[in-house]
């Protein structure tokens, strides 16, 4: 049944299988709810292994037919039109991910859905630039390189970020010339299937862009697990990226993993403590903490501390929750309700193990519905709790003291993750050899969040390896092949 929800009509969802909306094979179906109601949006399509192994068929196909045939130039023009026709449907786009994921609609509307946009048509500028080299071997041999696709990718993204995830996985991949099977998080499907329509329109052939909406257990490791499936590009929690890495084994498929972080979030003594304390709101409460490089571990230098502390819970009781359609809401609800279980679970953690509650803590709601909660600071953290230790992915921040840069380097390090980090100082040697010090992918400093089509981002140790983004990402979704000719 069709419903008009803030303006827009929304549709019962199908997959989207060689440029065609169809129901699953099994006929199941699936209900995709509001965060900020808790009321159901819509229902969608239920894939599982006989649609994956039908979306993999039409990609293998067009491998092989229009789309593998054509000139890297024209891969490069359609996406360039996939980015306009996102730029062209940014308020559709926008809504429909405010309300299946619960971000503020300025989030949505401010940094996603344009950003997004700015990805897809940085990597249409790639698609004719991806070439081999020439090689001065020994011998009388002409040695060159050809880049060629992978083949068929398998890409599986999650519930925090849909569209611009999506984007992430999408373009570079397209770019290099591989066709696609997309598994969005059975959370946030809609923007996955309002992009499908997108691909449709751009005038991608058939077969290279399909998307199977479903669970993990079901889709989700069909992909995986599928023979015709050369790669799989995913982003999401650590347990399941190892899960990723031994079924991807039998079939040696390559793998590229984003995964969880609990990122160091680095204030030294010298720093602007006003701005930093806006870099640590940004770095925590952005997305309600729903954000994999989430600054949740903040080291305080004790000099600052009690300065530090001051700025930080003024600001922290500003960020209220809120309706997500209210322009002026920073905080909306999290993903589910299991979502908010989990983090008020994490809360108790900590409060149970001698960390210091300053602020926040508790469920809350927005005219008594939604999957909220306050925003929280935890002070007095040893880097051995649970809190400081665990993926919490919500908006919970810990902070926790420290002496001096070697000290601090050694805590930031004490973590089985390394995605990203944060550094405020004034003292550029001190910022420099902190940044090569801290094991993460991402260091930003004096700031936090920025991103940029350009950049290349992702983890190290058990925050996963490959990178999205920036011309890194390409050589995921590229093989090399050397080409020897004999001149004698």
């Amino acid at each position: 049944m069709t419903q008009v929800v803030q303006g827009q009509s929304i549709e019962p969802g199908r997959l989207f299988i060689n440029n065609t909306f169809v129901e699953a094979s099994s006929g199941r179906r699936f209900e995709t709810i509001s965060p900020s109601t808790g009321e159901v949006i819509t229902d969608v399509a239920e894939g599982g292994a006989e649609d994956i192994d039908a979306a993999v068929s039409a990609a293998r196909a067009a491998l092989s037919g229009k789309w593998g045939s054509m000139s890297a130039s024209r891969r490069g023009e359609l996406l360039y039109r996939v980015a306009a026709l996102i730029e062209e449907r940014a308020e559709r786009l926008s809504i429909l991910e405010t309300l299946d994921q619960g971000k503020p609609i300025t989030e949505s509307s401010k940094v996603d859905v344009p950003l997004a946009a700015r990805i897809v048509r940085y990597f249409a500028g790639w698609a004719d630039k991806l070439h081999g080299e020439t090689l001065p071997v020994s011998g009388s041999y002409h040695t060159y390189t050809l880049r060629e696709p992978v083949g068929v990718v398998g890409q599986i993204i999650p519930w925090n970020f849909p569209i611009l995830i999506a984007c992430w996985k999408l373009a570079p991949a397209l770019a290099a010339g591989n066709t696609v099977v997309l598994k969005p998080a059975e959370q946030t499907p809609l923007t996955a299937l309002e992009l499908a329509k997108i691909f449709a329109d751009a005038g991608f052939p058939p077969g290279v862009v399909n998307v199977v909406t479903g669970d993990g257990p079901g889709a989700g490791a069909s992909l995986v697990r599928h023979r015709g499936v050369d790669k799989i590009a995913f982003t999401g929690s650590t347990p399941v990226g190892q899960e990723i890495m031994r079924v991807s084994a039998d079939t040696l498929k390559r793998v590229s993993l984003e995964l969880g972080g609990k990122s160091p979030h680095i204030i030294f003594g010298d720093a602007d403590v006003t701005s930093a304390v806006f870099g640590v709101i940004n770095g925590i409460f952005y997305n309600k903490g729903e954000v994999c490089a989430a600054g949740s571990r903040v080291f305080v230098q004790r000099s600052v501390h009690g300065a530090f502390m001051e700025q930080l819970v003024a600001a922290t009781q500003k960020r209220a929750p809120g309706d997500p359609f209210n322009p002026k809401t920073r905080l909306g609800p999290q993903v589910s309700e299991a979502q908010r279980e989990r983090i008020l679970g994490y809360v108790a953690s900590g409060k149970a193990q001698g960390a210091k509650l300053v602020c926040g803590g508790e469920a809350a709601s927005v005219d008594g519905k939604g999957y909220y909660v306050q925003p929280t600071v935890f002070d007095e953290v040893d880097n051995g709790m649970t809190i400081a230790q665990e993926e919490i992915f919500g908006p919970v921040v810990s902070v926790i003291p420290f002496d001096d840069a070697e000290d601090v380097v050694r805590q930031a390090n004490a973590s089985i993750y390394g995605l990203a980090a944060g550094i405020w100082t004034r003292d550029i040697k001190l910022a420099h050899r902190t940044a090569r010090a801290v094991q993460a992918g991402t260091v930003w400093v004096n700031c936090y969040n920025v991103f940029d089509p350009a950049g290349p981002f992702g983890g190290v140790k058990m925050s996963g390896f490959g990178r999205d983004l920036g011309r890194a990402a390409l050589e995921d979704y590229t093989e090399t092949k050397t080409v020897w000719v004999d001149l004698s």
